[in-house]
């Protein structure tokens, strides 16, 4: 077993719980009691594979207590179908939420696992009938079924995305309205908010467009658009933590230069929506 990033071993992302919630969030477990901010997304806010993720790094910086609500592969769903998660974000100081792909989360066509978000369960007869000739049964993950469907059939896939979208929207609109206060939307990710419609099945987050974001922006305290820089994504996995099995997911993902960059954008936030503006950076 070869480890990158210093360490002796796997990453310990010691999982916990908080509150009545059925997921495992990324420890150590933080007490809630006081202030705090609440970090809702997917992988990236999680940290996969990084020591310090950038919920981590702004706790330290601003020494509020920062608990860390992301879940590898977190769609929308995720929060949605957990009450107890949702009840702790509302109740903290200020919340930033990662934008998440709209291709994890059930919809007309298809149903994703409540907390696996990325594993797909069932196409609805509405799918099956728009793709007669795709055996659904095969499918584990919702990124493989989605590649097959655009295999099939560009015209019909574009059904699908089209629905998935509407779905974001209207799903975001609902984590939006349950949450009280101050609220960052986050986009967080190796390019820009694309300003088209084309739905390539490569980069994350999938399927969100600028129009779908720009939509959100009057329900949010601020939106924060981090696309890590061209000397944070050369430095590749370099000081993240994987072993030999985990090599080729590690490669797909932003590595700890890039949380540094997203930590500073979002501090700035946070200091400015929480009044803190005139302290000192630690």
């Amino acid at each position: 077993m070869s480890v990158h990033g210093g360490g002796h071993g796997a990453l310990e992302y010691y999982p916990c719980r908080y509150g009545g919630s059925r997921v495992l969030f990324r420890g150590p477990r933080r007490q809630l009691s006081g202030e705090y901010f609440a970090f809702l997304g997917g992988t990236e806010t999680y940290g996969r594979f990084i020591e310090s993720p950038f919920p981590a790094l702004l706790e330290r910086r601003m020494s509020v207590v920062c608990a860390n609500f992301g879940v590898v592969n977190a769609g929308v769903d995720l929060y949605l179908n957990d009450p107890a998660s949702m009840d702790l974000a509302s109740s903290s100081t200020a919340k930033v939420i990662q934008i998440m792909g709209a291709q994890n989360m059930s919809n007309r066509f298809y149903t994703v696992h409540p907390r696996r978000n990325d594993r797909f369960l069932r196409a609805s007869e509405r799918l099956e009938e728009l793709f007669p000739e795709v055996d659904f049964t095969e499918f584990h993950f919702v990124r493989h079924m989605l590649g097959r469907l655009s295999e099939a059939s560009c015209e019909r896939y574009e059904l699908v995305i089209e629905e998935l979208r509407t779905a974001w929207i209207a799903r975001m609109k609902h984590v939006l309205t349950q949450l009280r206060g101050q609220v960052v939307l986050l986009w967080f990710a190796d390019h820009a908010i694309p300003s088209g419609v084309e739905a390539p099945l490569q980069g994350d987050p999938l399927f969100v467009t600028r129009q779908m974001v720009e939509t959100l922006r009057p329900r949010v305290s601020a939106v924060a658009e981090v696309v890590a820089s061209e000397s944070a994504l050369i430095e590749g996995t370099k000081g993240m933590v994987f072993n030999d099995f985990d090599a080729c997911a590690a490669q797909e993902l932003m590595g700890p230069y890039a949380h540094v960059e997203a930590a500073d954008a979002i501090e700035d936030i946070l200091r400015r929506l929480t009044g803190r503006e005139e302290q000192e950076v630690l």
